[in-house]
């Protein structure tokens, strides 16, 4: 019984050095950010750096995408992931291959010739020549994601469907997605945070025009002239990764629900 309590006193003991290691970088930056000092805190760097930094357009921008793809792909990833996940038909493995082989293509290796392909087609310096290439990005992640889920759902469950008349549109969307919510969410959740924090191809798609900058590319340049703000620049950080704060903690039950049922079905 004594080497039981020893183990699990160790065991929190190591869980805690690692929560304090993970929270220190946000407990400094959110004490550079509110300035706390002798004088107590000061939250009007938030509206100065919100005000410098022109992030209402910025982060409006990042909306805008965000939901965008996210929108767009989770549908899709839906749809591919049962098609792939509990029909056969010729070429099912080798489509599916083709998905997963989207996800191993970095985006370094693609972004110069999808810049010539999207400048082509008149699509540089827009929203939508933006998010067509995360939405391929995201499809790819998605169905392969929502390919496991389907494939470990219940038969029985479906199978009652087909023989209540259900076609398989129905029971896609009013048998399978209803169930498979924490599955979704966490798919939802993941896509999200990633095509909020896209980077690379805003400084490249969205390089000319400044009213069209997303929030981690308009955080990039407010950081040259502030570089030595350390206040200005944590408050500026905290406005950009507060929307994906902010999801992760309303949707954190289903979304670690779907990641447990996922590492248990593989």
């Amino acid at each position: 019984m004594t080497g039981v309590r020893t183990e699990r006193a160790l065991s929190y003991a190591v869980l805690v050095v690692f929560t304090v290691i993970a929270l220190f970088p946000m407990v400094a930056i959110l004490w550079q950010a509110f300035q706390v000092g002798p004088h107590g805190i000061d939250p009007s760097t938030f509206a100065r750096a919100w005000r410098l930094g022109h992030f209402g357009t910025y982060m409006r921008n990042s909306l805008i995408v965000t939901v965008g793809v996210v929108a767009v792909a989770s549908v899709f990833s839906i749809m591919a992931g049962y098609a792939l996940g509990t029909m056969r038909f010729a070429g099912n493995r080798l489509l599916f291959y083709v998905f997963v082989f989207g996800l191993m293509i970095p985006t370094e290796a693609v972004v110069v010739p999808l810049f010539y392909d999207l400048r082509s087609l008149g699509l540089t310096d827009t929203l939508p020549g933006l998010m067509l290439p995360q939405i391929a990005q995201s499809l790819a992640f998605g169905t392969f994601w929502m390919r496991a889920y389907f494939r470990g759902a219940s038969r029985s469950l479906v199978e009652a469907a087909r023989m209540d008349g259900a076609s398989s549109w129905t029971v896609l969307w009013r048998v399978l997605v209803p169930v498979g919510r924490p599955a979704i969410t966490t798919m939802v959740v993941l896509l999200f945070m990633w095509t909020w924090n896209e980077f690379l191809l805003a400084l490249v798609l969205v390089s000319s025009n400044e009213s069209l900058r997303t929030a981690p590319l308009g955080l990039s340049v407010f950081q040259g002239p502030h570089v030595t703000d350390f206040p200005l620049l944590s408050a500026a950080a905290l406005i950009v990764a507060l929307p994906v704060v902010v999801v992760y903690v309303f949707l954190q039950r289903h979304f670690i629900s779907g990641m447990l049922s996922g590492a248990l079905k593989e």
